[in-house]
């Protein structure tokens, strides 16, 4: 890579990565270890193509997509999943803390599937289009409408004091977008 590409390389690296970083963590379950080997790897591939790339930002986001897809499909998955701290119970919680909810909502995710936590994101984090997840997850409509309904009565069904937490947010904050429990973005 010549000195030019890589000043670019470096400043995308710079603006981005915080950006990517939350993305990637939610992929991985709110495991900020596997978030960033996760948006690691992607940067590497990205650095090896960096001449080739004319959307960094969407060629990055692919990657870690694909990437975390594979890590779903792999033949034996991974049984125990590691994370800073447990899950919190929903005792005591705050329903005004926007930051309570963040943490309540990333518990909430950390507990689903790779699968189920992927569609999720992609649809209500990144707020894409069901055509534009089912593309990327290399999956039909269908299967991200599904996945999307089961995972979200699976969540309600883990983490009820979302909510809770969901109503009070959207009574704090009036939006013109109508919020469902769930819709609340970590």
């Amino acid at each position: 890579m010549d000195a030019e590409r890589l000043a670019g390389f470096r400043e995308f690296v710079d603006s981005r990565s915080s950006a990517l970083l939350k993305t990637a963590v939610l992929l991985s379950g709110g495991d900020r270890h596997a978030g960033e080997d996760l948006l690691q790897n992607a940067l590497v591939k990205a650095a090896g193509r960096w001449h080739r790339i004319d959307e960094p930002e969407a060629y990055v986001r692919q990657v870690l997509y694909r990437q975390q897809v594979s890590r779903w499909r792999l033949k034996w998955p991974r049984r125990e999943v590691s994370v800073a701290e447990p899950p919190d119970g929903g005792a005591g919680v705050d329903a005004s803390s926007a930051a309570e909810l963040r943490v309540v909502m990333r518990g909430a995710l950390s507990r689903l599937t790779a699968r189920q936590r992927t569609v999720l994101v992609l649809r209500y984090f990144e707020d894409l289009p069901e055509a534009d997840v089912a593309r990327l997850l290399g999956c039909s409509v269908g299967t991200v409408r599904s996945t999307t309904h089961r995972s979200l009565a699976r969540l309600r069904t883990l983490a009820p004091e979302l909510a809770a937490l969901g109503a009070a947010d959207a009574e704090q904050q009036p939006s013109s977008r109508d919020f469902s429990p769930v819709e609340v973005r970590p």
